[in-house]
């Protein structure tokens, strides 16, 4: 299949770069499938589209402020990208800019703050380094005391050029729901930044039920698909948890609908049935390594709630298989409805508006 089937013209001015005031206040763009009728609303009244005996699949991974800005040595600065814990303790996988000025053995830091030695580069350019914090606390607890939330490269943020952009992100680019024990993602699943402590306690009364999962998020859901067929296309691959109530909530029968809340919650949990995994009552750990396109018969999924994606992006190929399963009619019908969003001025991408695909 054709890469450029998924390719659409997104207007610059309407990706998102700062956040709307108040997280459900955002616009949402209703799809019925059964019906093909669009209809435009809030966020905040998703509610009416939601039902009792509903439950929301929803990623609570908390993203962790990754990069941290030192200086070596001789003054120069580096900027250090956190991306996974080794086995090795305060030793982590990073990207390192400038990489080439940071062969093994090289070391950088921040005065009072820690030291840090590059200990070698694999063949994805990462590096491993062994981080020692100054204080008694651990990498993640540095890196939530001085790190920077690590945006997406279509939000523009340079460092140190507004205090307040940086301490809004640190709040807005997680979801309310967060797990602070579950700081393992470099991504926010976008889709749950909509929801808001009232929101939640609404659908709750409602007798709406929320499920948990935690997808460790990497770079790799950034990646652009560069290769002329989707097939060719290296899939990332991404460690995710599914806790026992997760597990249960996704059976067949457990709830009237499964909603997954973000293309990383529908990944997990149709990776896990992929794999034709049997319940169990205990929690199920792997990597997805599922890669979602048209033709594609989903098995854990009744709707989705998602943000609007970039054009030629593994998640535009999931939203389209997911607009009509089994077929490949979702790649018209896709570009249709984001020609219906450009038009009524969507906010695209991380910060920008949502979707309820139903």
């Amino acid at each position: 299949m054709q890469t450029e089937l998924f390719d659409y013209h997104l207007p610059h001015e309407l990706i998102a770069q700062v956040p709307i005031p108040k997280r459900d206040r955002s616009k949402l763009l209703v799809v019925d499938r059964s019906t093909k009728k669009i209809s435009h609303h809030l966020f905040s009244e998703i509610d009416q589209f939601l039902a009792p005996g509903d439950c929301l699949i929803r990623n609570s991974a908390r993203v962790i402020p990754a990069r941290l800005f030192a200086q070596r040595s001789t003054g120069g600065k580096v900027e250090c990208f956190l991306l996974r814990p080794t086995s090795e303790k305060n030793q982590w996988w990073c990207l390192l800019r400038p990489g080439k000025r940071l062969p093994p053995g090289s070391t950088f830091g921040i005065t009072n703050e820690f030291r840090a030695q590059v200990i070698e580069k694999n063949k994805k350019a990462e590096f491993r380094v062994h981080i020692m914090p100054e204080k008694k606390e651990t990498v993640l607890s540095l890196a939530e005391r001085i790190g920077h939330i690590p945006l997406p490269p279509y939000i523009s943020r340079k460092q140190g050029i507004s205090k307040q952009a940086d301490e809004t992100d640190h709040s807005r680019y997680q979801t309310v729901y967060s797990n602070k024990e579950e700081s393992v993602a470099v991504a926010a699943p976008t889709a749950g930044l909509h929801f808001t402590e009232t929101l939640l306690q609404r659908l709750e009364k409602q007798n709406i039920a929320f499920a948990d999962l935690y997808l460790h998020v990497g770079l790799g859901t950034f990646r652009p698909i560069e290769t002329d067929q989707i097939e060719d296309h290296p899939i990332h691959r991404e460690l995710y948890e599914l806790p026992t109530l997760a597990r249960k909530a996704i059976e067949p029968g457990s709830y009237t609908r499964r909603i997954a809340v973000g293309t990383t919650s529908m990944r997990s949990i149709e990776d896990y049935f992929q794999k034709n995994a049997i319940y169990q009552n205990s929690p199920f750990i792997d990597e997805a390594e599922i890669f979602i396109y048209p033709p594609f018969k989903f098995r854990a999924t009744d709707a989705l709630i998602t943000n609007f994606h970039l054009p030629r992006s593994t998640l535009l190929c999931l939203l389209s298989a997911f607009l009509s399963p089994g077929s490949t009619e979702g790649i018209q019908w896709f570009k249709d409805i984001y020609a219906e969003a450009i038009q009524n001025k969507y906010r695209f991408l991380s910060y920008g508006d949502a979707m309820l695909i139903l």
